[in-house]
């Protein structure tokens, strides 16, 4: 029987491969972090990690999800703390309704993990807006806070690389 680690815990698949992994996550597993927002990848509610990399789980097969590969969602983020960009998150007050934050938070965080983390550069502040907006323009808020999305992330990138120095 195949298994798939999501959250740092493996799981057996016992779905068609041709199931949504969102559903597999949320009806299977009980993850409701991930969203259903429009079934069609372009809204980025369902956004999770796959092997590190954000996906959108509405429209990626669990047939397609590599053995090998690790899934995250926003449970698995950070499970000793809150991650960086979820305590930025909360002290930015950036929720409104919610829908769209564990999407919005994993775009975040993997933006930031490339950034910072993979040991690219990081952010040039003059590229910094761009760059977030521009990345972040793949996830939509029917509440309308971007402004404090992108500052979220900015706390959160000045947090992240802090602790790498």
């Amino acid at each position: 029987m195949r298994q798939l680690k999501v959250d740092g815990k493996p799981h057996d698949v016992n779905v068609e491969g041709d199931m949504p992994l969102l559903w597999w996550l949320r009806d299977e597993l009980g993850k409701t972090g991930p969203k259903y927002g429009c079934g069609i990848a372009m809204c980025g509610a369902c956004t999770v990690h796959v092997g590190g990399r954000p996906v959108r789980s509405c429209s990626l097969r669990v047939g397609d999800v590599k053995d090998d590969a690790e899934i995250t969602t926003i449970a698995g983020l950070d499970t000793q703390a809150f991650h960086a960009v979820q305590a930025a998150w909360i002290e930015h007050q950036v929720a409104q309704c919610g829908y769209c934050q564990p999407g919005q938070i994993m775009a975040a965080a993997a933006l930031l993990q490339a950034r910072l983390v993979e040991g690219n550069p990081p952010l040039a502040e003059k590229d910094f807006d761009v760059t977030v907006d521009h990345v972040m323009s793949a996830n939509l808020c029917r509440c309308g806070t971007y402004t404090r999305i992108r500052a979220a992330i900015r706390t959160a990138a000045a947090r992240l690389q802090g602790q790498k120095s």
